[in-house]
């Protein structure tokens, strides 16, 4: 995984130079345990995050078609507690969302403190999609880049985690993957011939994906490059992500909580001493 910030922002990231695939010295068979344990670590960590009200997390998916937005929310969402749990997905917007500007949709998404938001796809379609398609003027969607940092650190001024995700796959492996959807029954109502002819963007779409990962890195809202060819890699490092985003926050979370504790103890000591 690359992790993009702001001391990297500006710096222009070189996408076919990223590898793909995990390094040698990750190993399947070693990830399953590891992966389990950071599931019983982020579920602890919701639970404080939730009863303290401190904070909230925003998990954006990016990702090239077939790049496993959709597995990796079933999961490493799938070790949290679905109380406290959205899931919004963005395709194109509706009449009623383009009568508004190009975050309105996207806000009233955004979680609320003690909750996680997890976003497929995202505002970035609006830098991505409608630059590559050409369905917005360069000097309306440039203007978009500001437009996001200003958002993204307003929320984290609110006390959002927000944690970026480009899950980076090869062309060879989209394709392999696009063709398996053919071959299985169950994964035959995802086909689309749009798919398909994105891939004759995939230059376009890199290039795009580069100026993003470029303007909008924050020291608030970082990109983290996942390499996303093997399923099992790519959930262990967001997951690895995850926890080590919310870790830091843990001592605070348990203060918190001491202290409401300790209210709600002398709250009911005082209604038993006025029974």
């Amino acid at each position: 995984m690359q992790l993009i910030t702001s001391a990297s922002q500006g710096a222009k990231v070189r996408l076919e130079k990223l590898s793909t695939t995990p390094p040698k010295h990750e190993q399947k068979v070693d990830a399953k345990a590891e992966f389990e344990a950071l599931g019983e670590e982020l579920f602890d960590l919701q639970d404080l995050m939730w009863g303290s009200r401190l904070n909230s997390v925003l998990i954006v998916l990016q990702g090239r078609d077939t790049a496993g937005k959709d597995g990796t929310i079933k999961h490493v969402v799938g070790s949290l507690n679905p109380r406290g749990v959205s899931v919004a997905s963005f395709a194109a917007p509706t009449l009623e969302e383009r009568e508004h500007d190009f975050l309105w949709r996207i806000h009233r998404h955004t979680p609320r403190l003690g909750e996680f938001s997890i976003f497929n796809r995202s505002h970035y379609e609006d830098v991505l999609a409608v630059r590559v398609h050409e369905l917005a003027p360069p000097s309306l969607w440039k203007e978009r880049y500001g437009h996001i940092q200003d958002f993204e650190e307003m929320l984290a001024e609110h006390g959002t985690i927000v944690l970026k995700f480009f899950l980076h796959i090869s062309q060879q492996e989209q394709e392999q993957r696009l063709m398996d959807r053919e071959k299985e029954p169950r994964k035959a109502w995802k086909i689309s011939a749009g798919d398909w002819e994105d891939r004759k963007l995939w230059a376009d779409y890199t290039r795009a994906y580069q100026d993003v990962f470029a303007r909008t890195s924050t020291k608030q809202a970082p990109w983290c490059i996942v390499p996303s060819d093997a399923k099992w890699y790519r959930n262990l490092v967001v997951a690895r992500a995850v926890v080590a985003a919310l870790k830091p926050h843990r001592e605070r979370w348990q203060a918190r909580l001491d202290a409401l504790g300790a209210e709600k103890k002398a709250e009911l000591k005082a209604w038993r001493r006025k029974r």
